[in-house]
């Protein structure tokens, strides 16, 4: 009974949230990552550009040894509603990373740090939106094409981003924008009755 109740009770919170959660268009904020080798903190930025697909850009450092930026195209699928979702995308990633070469005649690892990367990202992770923010835990492997010796490197992710341009608003814009082309593209009545009247003449 216990265990029911409280089953109950986390799905009764859930819905709530998930209520009060907004859709985006734009939203930015911090994203916090862990590997192997290192943490790094970023910059995330998130922009919607179709039905359920957005394109993500990030830009994150350890401050030491390791700067890279992620350009990422993302499809969102909805779990329990679009609030709540996973999603998953592909992008690319350049840098600056530190490398470990391993010598395995003298057992030695040599360490090279300024190494100039350029790799493809996978993404794959879930996504909340409640209050006004998009909260989202992440996998991103990398796969380094040039400039690190390590062919993989995966890093677990967190973000919280502040909704800019809410879905609703985007949409309204975009209407709006069609509208005025439509308007724009449509020639009034006395026109094209002119123009009817010169082709004769």
């Amino acid at each position: 009974m216990k265990a029911a109740f409280t089953l109950i009770t986390l799905l009764f919170l859930s819905s709530i949230s998930i209520s009060q959660a907004q859709r985006y268009g734009t939203a930015v904020g911090l994203r916090f990552g862990n590997n192997n080798l290192y943490r790094t903190v970023g910059f995330t930025a998130q922009q919607r550009i179709g039905n359920r697909l957005t394109i993500e850009g990030i830009l994150q450092s350890d401050f030491k040894l390791n700067t890279t930026f992620t350009a990422l195209l993302e499809k969102h699928r909805p779990i329990i509603s679009k609030r709540f979702n996973y999603y998953y995308g592909v992008g690319a990633s350049v840098g600056v990373e530190e490398s470990f070469v391993k010598d395995p005649e003298s057992n030695q690892v040599l360490h090279t740090y300024g190494n100039n990367t350029v790799g493809v990202d996978l993404i794959g992770g879930v996504e909340l939106t409640i209050l006004n923010t998009a909260i989202s835990l992440d996998y991103k492997p990398n796969i380094n094409l040039a400039g690190r010796e390590e062919f993989y490197r995966g890093q677990v992710g967190i973000s919280a981003r502040v909704v800019l341009v809410k879905s609703k608003e985007q949409k309204k814009k975009q209407r709006q924008r069609q509208k005025a082309k439509n308007k724009s593209q449509k020639t009034p009545l006395n026109e094209q009755i002119n123009s009817i009247f010169q082709k004769k003449n």
